[in-house]
């Protein structure tokens, strides 16, 4: 009996330890835990702080981007400007050296024919030329606005201004332009009055934009011509003593940087020769 008893306590000391041990192992895991859950929490948060951030730089490099673009946009449009103007100066390039190839030819054809014609009629004995380099000594004084006279060698140019005889771009005379020409002449008929004269034209180096004449050179013996005209009707030289020509832009007499550089340019030239028709 007593043994049974006995063994009734030491079963009974068994169990309530083996409770008390379940009960401390429930409260260590429940402390685990909580302290699991806390770790993953601050985990949580410290990877929601990353992302964050780095969404933050994504979008900043997405407007960097687009910013990236719209700058390459503008500089390929740019490009394409710059390529434009340079076929377009290219091409301008390429007609400037057609055309004066093509005054060069002119002028060499012009001389020619000179040359020839003078020659011929030297020896059809139709004009007699003499030097008369002592009469060129005098030079004649013009109190007219924009008239300039000078010594050219062995010539005296009387430059006549372009913009006070004819029209912007064409060869009619403005109104007073004849006046200018018959004052002009009427002095140079009295001091030269059997001198060789020669009509020069003269543009400035402005290309042409009309259609009526297709470069300068055109132009310059179109004005000429009509001075030609104007002299010979007016009966102060005969056409044996005259002939013209045309330069273009060839020979400016001052820079054609500015604009009153370039209206000086814009000209016709009565050039008197040593040489007599006779």
């Amino acid at each position: 009996m007593r043994r049974f008893v006995r063994a009734s306590r030491l079963s009974m000391l068994v169990l309530a330890a083996s409770a008390a041990a379940i009960v401390a192992g429930c409260a260590g895991s429940s402390a685990v835990q909580q302290s699991n859950l806390a770790r993953a929490q601050q985990q949580q948060n410290v990877l929601a702080n990353q992302t964050t951030h780095l969404q933050g730089r994504l979008d900043k490099s997405d407007l960097a981007n687009k910013r990236l673009e719209a700058s390459l946009a503008q500089f390929q449009q740019r490009n394409r400007m710059l390529e434009e103007r340079l076929s377009v100066v290219q091409e301008q390039s390429r007609t400037i050296t057609d055309q004066l190839n093509e005054a060069k030819e002119a002028q060499q054809s012009s001389d020619n024919k000179v040359q020839a014609l003078t020659a011929s009629m030297r020896r059809r004995g139709g004009v007699l030329i003499t030097p008369n380099n002592s009469l060129l000594k005098t030079v004649p004084a013009f109190n007219i606005q924009d008239v300039h006279v000078r010594r050219d060698g062995d010539v005296i140019r009387v430059e006549l201004p372009g913009t006070q005889l004819f029209e912007s771009g064409s060869a009619r005379l403005r109104p007073g332009a004849g006046s200018l020409i018959r004052t002009v002449v009427g002095e140079l008929a009295s001091i030269y009055p059997k001198q060789i004269i020669g009509i020069e034209g003269h543009t400035d180096s402005d290309p042409i934009t009309g259609r009526q004449w297709r470069n300068n050179h055109e132009l310059s013996v179109g004005r000429a011509l009509i001075v030609y005209d104007a002299l010979v009707a007016g009966r102060h030289f005969r056409s044996s003593q005259l002939f013209i020509v045309g330069h273009g832009a060839n020979h400016p007499v001052v820079s054609n940087a500015t604009t009153d550089g370039k209206r000086r340019n814009r000209r016709i030239e009565l050039v008197v020769y040593p040489e007599t028709s006779g």
